[in-house]
């Protein structure tokens, strides 16, 4: 047996500084979000010859179209405007081919107004709130235990901290967007956070069942050593299909891939230590 529980104040600290450097990210830098949240209009050109993003920006803006952003890579141009109609996004493309003498193919052209991106984040909110509500009465039930099922939402809530504050990184340094993708990364989170934490915590039970009310944290050491191996090697073909999926991948999935990425481990992570040493806590102090 293995006391992983001796080192509660080491998996503290790590958790915190994750966390606050998430929340610095967060009020400083914010996010970058896409149209899926703030509305407007998603353009990608392929043109046969390489142009400035600036030209082309000008070029946009005199249509009276409003450019939020343009990225380049090669010869595709990501063009990100307020939200316009095929007949403005139609008279963006023809003056581009008059003025650069060009051939502009259509790779992407998608609009999202504002009241579907606000929509978006209600949808959002209610979904992750459920979540935690259903699984806090899911395994009070289970465990017939409430201090369980709360160390469980606190194992939740510390994955769900991880993964907003470190998306906000992501936003910053690399120039991933939130979007649809993001939400759908973040709920699978949750759900596998929670996976392993039950593993862990039926363990526990188990050894109550079989020995009586003893000593919780000898219990909880006992279960941690025999689970966490199963737990890494499980976690871990995960891991090498995502980060697969972060090296080889399309810009389109990339990011979605690396939150993932990061949920899995945080995750992981999360159930021995995390979630283990607040239901022991909780359980010493009920006695």
């Amino acid at each position: 047996m293995v006391d992983f529980l001796k080192y509660t104040k080491v998996y503290a600290i790590i958790s915190a500084l994750v966390i606050f450097a998430g929340v610095f990210s967060i009020v400083n830098w914010g996010y970058r979000y896409s149209i899926d949240f703030v509305g407007g209009t998603n353009l990608g050109y392929q043109i046969n010859k390489d142009i400035p993003q600036d030209q082309i920006r000008k070029l946009i803006e005199k249509q009276k179209v409003s450019v939020l952003e343009t990225r380049k890579n090669g010869q595709t141009y990501s063009i990100r405007t307020k939200a316009i109609n095929e007949k403005q996004e139609l008279a963006v493309r023809t003056a581009l081919e008059n003025q650069f003498k060009i051939k502009v193919n259509v790779l992407r052209s998608e609009t999202v107004g504002p009241t579907i991106g606000k929509e978006t984040i209600q949808k959002t909110t209610i979904a992750s709130v459920i979540a935690v509500i259903g699984i806090l009465f899911y395994m009070s039930y289970a465990f017939k235990n409430v201090n369980f099922a709360l160390a469980a939402i606190v194992a939740l809530i510390h994955d769900v901290l991880v993964m907003v504050g470190s998306y906000s990184l992501m936003s910053h340094f690399f120039g991933a967007e939130l979007d649809t993708l993001f939400v759908t990364a973040l709920l699978t989170t949750m759900s596998f956070s929670v996976h392993d934490t039950i593993i862990v915590f039926d363990k526990i039970r188990e050894y109550t069942k079989t020995k009586g009310r003893g000593e919780i944290e000898e219990y909880a050491n006992i279960a941690l050593t025999e689970t966490l191996v199963r737990s890494l090697n499980n976690s871990m073909t995960i891991v090498f299909m995502l980060l697969a999926l972060v090296l080889l991948g399309g810009s389109t999935v990339r990011f979605f891939a690396a939150t993932l990425l990061i949920g899995t481990i945080t995750g992981t992570y999360s159930s021995p230590f995390v979630a283990t040493p607040v239901a022991v806590w909780l359980e010493k102090r009920k006695k």
